[in-house]
């Protein structure tokens, strides 16, 4: 997936999905209910997504593409290579990421 097809996804997920630059002009971020769901480095297509700890470090171990986050919670937070990790893949991540941080804002 190429940056505005993450980008669209991210959009596609709920209407209330918002978009910013918070930490300057190289990294987009998607929230919902005010929390992060997603940030991507858009200059090396490098994304972080939010996982539920046990499967983080499953995925971790299962695929090439994903490592501990960077500047991020390593017990929490999967850095996904864009390039090398499958569409359908990338998407269901992004999902499971977005679902994570939805429910816990739905609590609040």
């Amino acid at each position: 997936m190429d940056i505005e097809e993450i980008r669209e996804y991210c959009l596609s997920l709920h209407r209330d999905v918002e978009e910013c630059m918070p930490f300057g002009e190289e990294h987009l971020v998607f929230k919902i209910g005010g929390k992060m769901f997603l940030l991507m480095d858009i200059n090396t297509r490098w994304v972080a997504v939010k996982c539920d700890p046990a499967l983080a470090i499953e995925l971790r171990d299962r695929y090439e593409c994903v490592s501990p986050a960077w500047h991020m919670n390593k017990k929490h937070w999967n850095g996904i290579d864009t390039i090398s990790a499958s569409g359908e893949r990338l998407k269901e991540w992004i999902l499971h990421s977005y679902t994570l941080v939805e429910k816990k804002s739905k609590r609040k």
